[in-house]
């Protein structure tokens, strides 16, 4: 069995009562769950300094706050993007037999949500709930290309340009440069810059509102992911996700 954090799990449960009963004080909270005033008291002031409890000053009464309304919707957001996307990720991974990724935005890096594997003995493997940077990464890429400047700049402000192999991009005016070519082709090219012998193609998703927020990615061996192959890989990547787009309710007249 799993390890329990008690103040995570107090957490939780506090959560939880206010989600049946709302407009709760201290007291009656402790009372319920049978916690320490005190723990319930900090417990509570961290959960509304990160905005996912609410309190009324009046009373001293908390309740849910938006922020875990924010949080549902982007779960049931991701969750509606696996659903739809998964079918063109097994095209993906049928037609290449390589592994292939999606991945969302989270912060300023990526996040795998779902992988398909490759049956050949030499491949990537799945990566699911790791995190990866958007610099040297074809998942991260796709998704950095369409970021503003303004973007662009505090993401390398905040999180520089880290080398991770010989082929890592780690100076801003290069990596312009490189998100300028991906948005020209329409997809993304990781030659071997985040892990030695690795190389992959990614593609940006879009959702309704024509953002970007999402990618796809193809990823092998090198000696298998060759130069030559880039472009049909690509325009075959490309297919899936604007496919994927356009489920999510993109529409390519309402890009900026």
């Amino acid at each position: 069995m799993p390890s329990i954090v008690k103040p995570v799990y107090n957490a939780i449960r506090i959560l939880e009562v206010l989600g049946r009963e709302e407009g709760l004080g201290v007291t009656r909270i402790s009372q319920l769950l049978e916690l320490p005033k005190s723990s319930v008291h900090d417990i509570l002031s961290t959960l509304r300094n990160e905005g996912l409890v609410e309190k009324d000053r009046e009373h001293n009464h908390y309740s849910l706050g938006l922020r875990l309304f924010e949080l549902g919707n982007l779960a049931k957001a991701n969750l509606e993007l696996r659903r739809i996307a998964t079918p063109f990720l097994r095209t993906l991974n049928e037609e290449l037999d390589e592994t292939v990724y999606l991945t969302i935005i989270d912060g300023w890096e990526v996040l795998y949500i779902e992988c398909l594997e490759s049956t050949k003995r030499l491949r990537t493997y799945s990566v699911i709930g790791v995190r990866a940077p958007l610099h040297c990464t074809a998942v991260g890429k796709a998704i950095l290309a369409f970021f503003t400047e303004t973007q662009l700049n505090a993401m390398v402000d905040a999180m520089g340009l880290p080398r991770f192999t010989e082929n890592t991009i780690t100076d801003r005016e290069g990596l312009f440069r490189e998100l300028a070519e991906t948005r020209r082709r329409g997809y993304a090219v990781d030659n071997a810059e985040h892990e030695e012998g690795v190389r992959c193609i990614g593609a940006p998703i879009r959702n309704d509102e024509a953002r970007v927020v999402a990618s796809i990615s193809v990823s092998g061996p090198s000696q298998r992911m060759r130069l030559e192959r880039d472009e049909a890989t690509g325009r075959l990547l490309i297919g899936q996700t604007d496919e994927i787009s356009r489920r999510l309710g993109y529409k390519k007249s309402s890009a900026i």
